[in-house]
């Protein structure tokens, strides 16, 4: 796989941050992650990062306009020799249609879309057992990654909580929004011949090795095709 133009489609808790972090270390891919840019953003204070946290503060989702301008500062990332990991984007299909466009005009190839898929029980599970820091925000879980001292942070010694989204509840309200906004991409990517559906169950190692698996035999399949 000498170059590799990704997207990552995944549920919360699907493990989909994790494996990206996992492709830029083991196959040197840079990472564009919208939510990463959007945190950053806010952090420079400028105009259009108050409007963010503006936007963000209110629950209000970013609109398409300001997402693209974003990613478009990121276009030298698109052009990279190895490829790119594109995480969290496109969230609509007027992104994706947006992107295909960009595409183009770069004369880039998107190589793949991999959708990570979990059963709901166990992203409820997941997520329901996470704990976060109240003062530096490390993030553990009650399972498989506990503190020492229970509710007590490893780090920093602050008091560990469990967010309102992390409520099962809350999980299952989340994970209905997060099928209903992503079917139509999934299918817009699938018509066009792109998607690779990953199960998401396993350790992180597992589900790399598994997701690199099918992008190896998926890139043999084309080059034989």
């Amino acid at each position: 796989m000498s170059r590799l133009c990704l997207i990552l489609f995944g549920a919360p808790g699907s493990g989909k941050g994790t494996q990206a972090k996992l492709l830029k270390q083991s196959l040197g891919l840079p990472h564009i992650s919208t939510g990463d840019m959007l945190r950053e953003r806010v952090a420079s204070r400028d105009a259009l990062g108050l409007e963010v946290e503006g936007l963000l503060q209110a629950g209000s989702l970013v609109p398409d306009e300001i997402v693209w301008q974003m990613v478009c500062e990121r276009v030298r990332c698109l052009r990279c020799p190895g490829g790119f990991v594109l995480d969290g984007f496109p969230r609509t299909l007027a992104q994706a249609d947006s992107l295909r466009k960009l595409m183009e005009q770069e004369k880039l190839k998107l190589d793949a879309v991999v959708n990570f898929v979990l059963p709901a029980e166990e992203i409820v599970a997941r997520l329901s057992g996470r704990r976060t820091c109240g003062r530096c925000k490390a993030i553990f879980h009650l399972i498989l990654q506990p503190s020492r001292l229970q509710n007590i942070c490893d780090h920093c010694g602050g008091g560990l909580y469990q967010r309102e989204d992390d409520h099962p509840e809350s999980i299952a309200v989340r994970l209905d929004a997060y099928e209903k906004s992503t079917a139509p991409l999934i299918q817009f990517y699938r018509n066009l011949g792109l998607l690779v559906a990953i199960v998401a169950t396993g350790s992180p190692r597992e589900v790399f090795e598994r997701t690199v698996t099918e992008l190896e035999a998926r890139s043999a399949a084309f080059m034989t095709g």
